[in-house]
């Protein structure tokens, strides 16, 4: 009897413990990976967002032909999905290119998001291109793609500053009031003033 008793409490016990685990559900992402990372070239990058609605992104990269040559191109996302680490998009097509992607994304060395590389997206990149015969030719390479430092938003404001010495002088001491001088007459000087004016 003890025995069966012990059984059902420890059935118990191991059904509120996989009821406080947090599972992913069917279709969704392990993580919340939204935010930019690097792309192929110094300056480029990826964007990806997860939203209620679905995934969204794009890609922002220089021009190759010869008409958009050193532009920043963005190919938005036409199709994109991030189901639990598996990570897969592809771009509308800009000036006859677009992209296709499919991998998945790991945890990198950084320690938090304000960091480079806190999460790094690995796997096949492919990239179409119609030349000017109106043939596609496409072009794959493994990559990845790293997670770009952002700002912590719940960091505390920066200290203001305190005015210097010098800005705060001026309020130590009161504004001076200049008083005119007053003339006064003595009368011996008015005496021999008047006789100088009758020798003349």
């Amino acid at each position: 009897m003890e025995t069966i008793v012990l059984l059902l409490a420890a059935i118990g016990v191991a059904q509120k413990s996989g009821q406080n685990q947090t599972v992913p559900a069917p279709g969704a992402a392990a993580e919340d990976i939204s935010g930019m990372y690097s792309f192929l070239k110094d300056g480029e990058f990826v964007q990806i967002n997860l939203e209620a609605s679905g995934v969204t992104g794009f890609i922002s990269s220089h021009g190759d032909l010869e008409s958009d040559r050193g532009v920043f191109l963005d190919h938005f996302f036409s199709t994109a999905s991030v189901h639990g680490h598996d990570v897969s998009f592809a771009t509308k097509p800009v000036h006859g290119v677009w992209f296709e992607f499919n991998g998945r994304f790991d945890r990198g060395k950084a320690k938090d998001k304000t960091e480079d590389g806190y999460y790094v997206v690995r796997g096949t990149l492919t990239e179409f291109v119609v030349d000017a015969d109106k043939k596609t030719r496409s072009q794959s390479r493994e990559t990845e793609f790293k997670w770009l430092a952002q700002p912590d938003d719940n960091a505390p404001a920066a200290p203001t500053k305190p005015k210097s010495s010098s800005q705060t002088t001026f309020a130590l001491f009161p504004t001076r009031k200049f008083f005119s001088p007053q003339v006064i007459h003595h009368p011996d000087q008015d005496n021999s003033c008047n006789e100088m004016l009758a020798r003349r």
